[in-house]
């Protein structure tokens, strides 16, 4: 069966860095609608079935209640049955279980944050990220009938999946020789100690920042390195540059509406599979992909390793142009 999955973070778009910058904000209103234009696309472009998450806002129960009022609705949409506790576990659970039902594509809507989640569990299934956070390096800004649109052509194989899904990047912690955490952009070193509210926004308390991709236009701390070095999603290596520290001064967009004044070192290119070693010289916290995660004391030592095992992204653009020379629209 043509089938594809849902997955919409109701917190996406509401930490911190909203009320410290001038972040775009997609309210739940919204992503209601940005998933009803993505289900009606995809029934209109051969989805048999789609599958959505349960959330705390019930999102998916709102656009099954207001397409079937409206008449729009002809295939079965399924709200996964799952139990929630509006945390990032939520997402984590309802990835593995669409891919136990071999859903052929996973739409998420969320920033950085929702596509590391996602990236936690996900192992094969074409991915496509949508942006409705703070911070969106790795989620693309789409309107939800074209993203509709692609997840059709990649769930019923009108396209050249060779040629339009390419395997991404991540960032790999490890402590003693175990692997802790993922990230999906960049992970950085920070002073602080406490997770509080989760994002960190504070460049004054940053000592290094790992990335897998880094560019001038990638609003948050990747475009640190971004600034100094291009890093694409395509290139086979990472990069770290060492933070408030060096003989460079740049200026950097960290949050949207935000260009601040960093003093950093040259940064250093890593190659794919490289591991490579930090021992914290202080008490402090790792964020990844903008998130405080993981606590740390002085003198204990990490590991970082960047490989090509993140998810599997569909490329938009391609995948349309490949359905199209296939005949994907001829009806």
């Amino acid at each position: 069966m043509n089938t594809i999955g849902i997955i919409a973070n109701p917190a996406s778009g509401k930490d911190i860095r909203r009320l410290v910058s001038h972040a775009t904000v997609v309210d739940n209103n919204e992503k209601v609608n940005i998933v009803k234009r993505i289900i009606l696309a995809a029934q209109g472009a051969g989805v048999e079935k789609v599958y959505i998450m349960p959330d705390t806002f019930i999102i998916g129960y709102k656009v099954v209640e207001e397409l079937t009022t409206s008449k729009e609705l002809q295939i079965p949409v399924e709200i996964l049955n799952m139990k929630i506790d509006g945390s990032v576990r939520d997402t984590i659970r309802a990835t593995e279980i669409m891919e136990e039902k071999s859903i052929r594509c996973i739409v998420v809507l969320g920033g950085d944050g929702t596509s590391r989640a996602v990236a936690k569990s996900i192992t094969c299934t074409p991915l496509i990220s949508v942006s409705t956070g703070t911070n969106n390096v790795y989620p693309e800004m789409i309107e939800g009938t074209v993203v509709g649109m692609a997840a059709a052509a990649i769930s019923t194989h009108m396209c050249d999946m060779d040629e339009t899904c390419t395997r991404d990047k991540r960032i790999e912690i490890y402590k003693d020789g175990n692997l802790v955490d993922i990230a999906l952009v960049d992970c950085v070193i920070s002073k602080q100690t406490y997770i509080g509210s989760r994002a960190i926004w504070k460049s004054a308390d940053i000592q290094k920042v790992v990335v897998s991709r880094a560019h001038p236009a990638s609003i948050g701390f990747s475009s640190i390195v971004g600034v100094k070095l291009l890093v694409k999603p395509e290139d086979d290596y990472g990069a770290s540059i060492n933070v408030n520290s060096g003989e460079n001064e740049l200026m950097a967009p960290i949050a949207a509406g935000t260009m601040e004044a960093v003093r950093v070192s040259e940064p250093i290119k890593h190659k794919l599979g490289e591991l490579f070693s930090l021992e914290m010289p202080y008490n402090g916290i790792i964020a990844l992909d903008g998130e405080r995660e993981i606590p740390f004391k002085k003198n204990q030592i990490f590991q970082f390793k960047i490989t090509r095992d993140g998810p599997y992204r569909v490329n938009i653009r391609k995948t349309l142009e490949s359905a199209q020379e296939k005949g994907f629209f001829i009806r």
